[in-house]
C-alpha cells in the first residue's frame, strides 16, 4: 500500500512540475507579446503625430502650389489610408495582415510626401515660408522618432518570434494561440529612404 502511495505522490509531483513548466512557457510568451504590443504603441504615437502634421503641411503649401492640386490631394488621400491602416494595426499588432497593410500604406504615404517635397523645391517662396520650415522640421524629427520606435518594435518582435519558435515553446505556442508576429519592415529598397523634408 505504501508503494502505491509513493508512486501516486511521485506522479502528482511530476504533474505539478510539468504544469508549472508549461505555465512558465505561457507566461513568458504573454510577457513577450505584451512587450511588442507596447513597442507598437510607441510607433502608433509617432504615426499619429505625423498624420496630424501632414494636413498643416498641405494647407501651408496649398497657397503656393495652386497648379499642383493632384499632388496635394494624393498626399491627403495617402495620409487617410495610412491613418486607417495604423488604427487597424494598433487594434491588434499581432495580426500579420494588419501589419502588412500598414507597411503598404506607409510606403504609399512616403511616396506621396516625397513627390510633394520635390514639387515644393520649385517654389522658393514656399521654401522660405517660416510655417513650412517649422512643419518640415517637425516632420523630419517625427520621421526619426518613427525609425527608432520601429527598430525597438522589430527587436521585440524578433525576441517574441525566436522564443515562440524554440523548442519546447513551439510545441505549446500554437495550442495557446501565440501566432508569429510580423516585423514592421519596408520591402521595396527605394522606399527605405525617408521622405526628404528639408527646405534649408
Amino acid at each position: 500500500m505504501s508503494s502505491i502511495i509513493i508512486a501516486l505522490g511521485i506522479l502528482v509531483a511530476l504533474v505539478v512540475i510539468i504544469g508549472l513548466w508549461i505555465a512558465g512557457i505561457y507566461n513568458s510568451l504573454v510577457a513577450l507579446r505584451n512587450r511588442f504590443k507596447n513597442a507598437f504603441a510607441q510607433i502608433d504615437v509617432q504615426l499619429k503625430r505625423r498624420y496630424d502634421l501632414i494636413p498643416n503641411l498641405v494647407e501651408t503649401a496649398k497657397g503656393y502650389l495652386k497648379h499642383e492640386h493632384e499632388t496635394l490631394e494624393a498626399v491627403i488621400k495617402a495620409r487617410n489610408i495610412a491613418a486607417a491602416a495604423a488604427q487597424t494595426a494598433a487594434a491588434n499588432p499581432a495580426d500579420a495582415n494588419a501589419m502588412k497593410g500598414l507597411v503598404s500604406a506607409e510606403a504609399g504615404l512616403g511616396g506621396a510626401l516625397s513627390r510633394l517635397m520635390v514639387v515644393s523645391e520649385a517654389y522658393p517662396d514656399l521654401k522660405a515660408n517660416q510655417n513650412m520650415l517649422q512643419l518640415t522640421e517637425e516632420l523630419t524629427s517625427t520621421e526619426n522618432k518613427i525609425s527608432f520606435a520601429r527598430q525597438a518594435y522589430n527587436d521585440s518582435v524578433m525576441t517574441y518570434n525566436t522564443t515562440r519558435e524554440t523548442f519546447p515553446n513551439v510545441v505549446f505556442a500554437g495550442a495557446f494561440g501565440f501566432l508569429p508576429a510580423e516585423l514592421f519592415k519596408i520591402e521595396d529598397p527605394t522606399e527605405r529612404n525617408a521622405p526628404k523634408v528639408n527646405f534649408a
